[in-house]
């Protein structure tokens, strides 16, 4: 701890700094930034300050620069700053075994609602009916993008949006691209590859690994 010292009335006084605060990046978009600073997350815009006066000063998917302590600092996704330096976090990993059918079933959450994943490689994104989206509360028909999507039963109407969170074990993301299909297909809520792509994930006899990324 640094100290200023000064002698006065023959008394050594000593005013200790205030410790920086410790500060990640753990979601990156155009403009924006969510941000951790001391155990809160908040998102950011571009000349918004949150907590202990941390401001965001530009952001774009290769990294954002943050103004700690009056001090403008680039930060790389999941780089940890602290008073002692930059560490990198530990890496958030989730081992699923096979179960019914062959297939991996994980339970998780979105928007902090517990859901029963299907993991499917196939699928490009989350993906969900409409009866599993009115109960989780995704307002898709307004906030949602129309779209039509190729099923077995032929071309239906769909909503492309982006959910808050998804998460699953440790491991959350935020901002992740979902579709929510017109009628009872799929069956199951999908966990497909916009999620997926944002992890690192591989099968090894019987058992699928996630590992987050740095």
């Amino acid at each position: 701890m640094r100290c200023f010292l000064a002698l006065c009335l023959g008394a050594l006084l000593c005013a200790p700094l205030a410790a920086a605060p410790q500060v990640q990046v753990v979601g990156l978009f155009p403009g924006a930034a969510v941000v951790t600073v001391d155990g809160q997350r908040q998102l950011l815009k571009v000349g918004q300050s949150g907590p202990a006066g941390v401001t965001l000063v530009s952001a774009d998917a290769r990294g954002a620069v943050l103004r700690v302590d009056g001090v403008d600092t680039p930060f790389g996704l999941s780089r940890e700053y602290s008073g002692a330096g930059y560490a990198e976090p530990q890496r958030q990993q989730l081992s699923i075994a096979r179960g019914q059918g062959g297939h991996y079933w994980v339970a998780g959450s979105i928007n902090r609602q517990g859901v029963q994943f299907l993991v499917d490689t196939g699928a490009s994104s989350v993906a969900m009916n409409e009866a599993q989206a009115s109960r989780l509360g995704l307002d898709y028909k307004t906030r949602g993008q129309p779209m039509q999507v190729n099923t077995a039963g032929g071309v239906v109407p769909a909503w492309r949006m982006t959910l808050n969170s998804v998460k699953v074990g440790s491991l959350e993301l935020l901002g992740v691209e979902a579709a929510i299909i017109a009628g009872g297909s799929p069956g199951e809520v999908l966990l497909g590859m916009s999620f997926l792509n944002r992890v690192g994930w591989r099968e090894e006899q019987g058992v699928l690994r996630l590992e987050g990324k740095h």
